[in-house]
């Protein structure tokens, strides 16, 4: 009896001191994830309850800060601005995008210095990007002087004109993350199984037929994700537009990041800010589950 415990006791012990020797490694990681993740969430949920300025006395006011949120005159047009940015962003990116992975197939000559042209401003500071992008679009910039050169005629003032502001946002939000899902894309259409794409040829499909059902559908996990992260990227859009217009003109290209941005660090107003923070989670949450959902009907994840 003794011989056969003493296995189990001397196993049960290696076990105990692997465990403390895990938790020994990943303690800095956990720690880290504490103070600089759970802690801030736990505390913006806290003061998203609170009257709570960044220096002087902090009073409970339990609802009151959701409440002013649709009081706010900004509040609205900016989770406007953040919807609209984000329908208009997503598609195009993911579209072109996908057309751009297609295009530089394997026959193209000198491909992987393409990828790497476009993948170059994925990997730059968004700011240095944000102001080449706006010395082009200034009245005095390269495109009005080459329209006017060329053309003879003069381009409205982009960043100054509401109707054409958020549209200039979007444009270069899009050149500047074409890249990254061009990438995924790649990857995905590189690992295609042969044989099918024989047999779909074999079938007569070519061009835009085979594109679009046999490409498309198997690379939809690819496109599911990539789908999904840049929507949740757009939602928490803010340097483009911050650099780029300060969010005007108006506040016609202020998105919800900006404006939560504003209350808690411009109007020292972190209460109303982390109210603002949730609402937008509740948003990214909703969309997302939605996509996930939905994704039942269109992802395939079997060849």
């Amino acid at each position: 009896m003794t011989i056969t415990n003493a296995p189990k006791r001397r196993s049960g012990s290696l076990a105990k001191v692997e465990a403390r020797q895990a938790l020994g490694f990943a303690s800095p990681a956990l720690v880290g994830l504490a103070l600089f993740t759970i802690v801030p969430v736990v505390l913006s949920i806290v003061m998203s309850f609170f009257d709570w300025p960044t220096f002087g006395e902090r009073t409970f006011n339990g609802g009151a800060n959701y409440a002013r949120l649709f009081e706010d005159p900004n509040f609205l047009p900016a989770l406007r601005n953040t919807i609209v940015f984000t329908l208009l962003y997503v598609p195009l990116s993911v579209v072109f995008s996908l057309a751009l992975a297609i295009g530089l197939g394997p026959r193209i000559r000198g491909r992987g210095a393409l990828r790497v042209l476009f993948f170059i401003p994925v990997v730059t500071p968004m700011v240095a990007n944000v102001l080449v992008w706006k010395m082009l679009l200034q009245p005095q910039g390269l495109f009005n002087g080459l329209a006017q050169t060329w053309f003879g005629v003069e381009l409205p003032n982009f960043l100054a004109d509401k109707n054409w502001a958020m549209i200039m946002v979007v444009v270069m939000s899009v050149w500047q993350g074409i890249g990254y899902n061009m990438l995924i894309f790649s990857a995905a259409l590189e690992q295609l199984p042969e044989s099918v794409m024989e047999a779909a040829r074999i079938d007569g499909a070519r061009g835009f037929r085979m594109t679009w059902s046999i490409m498309v559908p198997m690379i939809s996990p690819a496109i599911f994700f990539a789908t999904i992260m840049t929507m949740i990227t757009s939602l928490q859009v803010f340097v483009q537009p911050q650099m780029l217009t300060g969010g005007g003109p108006g506040n016609a290209t202020q998105p919800l990041v900006m404006w939560i941005y504003n209350q808690g660090f411009k109007f020292q107003d972190l209460g109303l800010a982390a109210a603002g923070a949730w609402i937008l989670f509740a948003l990214i949450i909703t969309v997302t589950a939605i996509q996930f959902k939905a994704q039942k009907r269109w992802v395939h994840y079997e060849h």
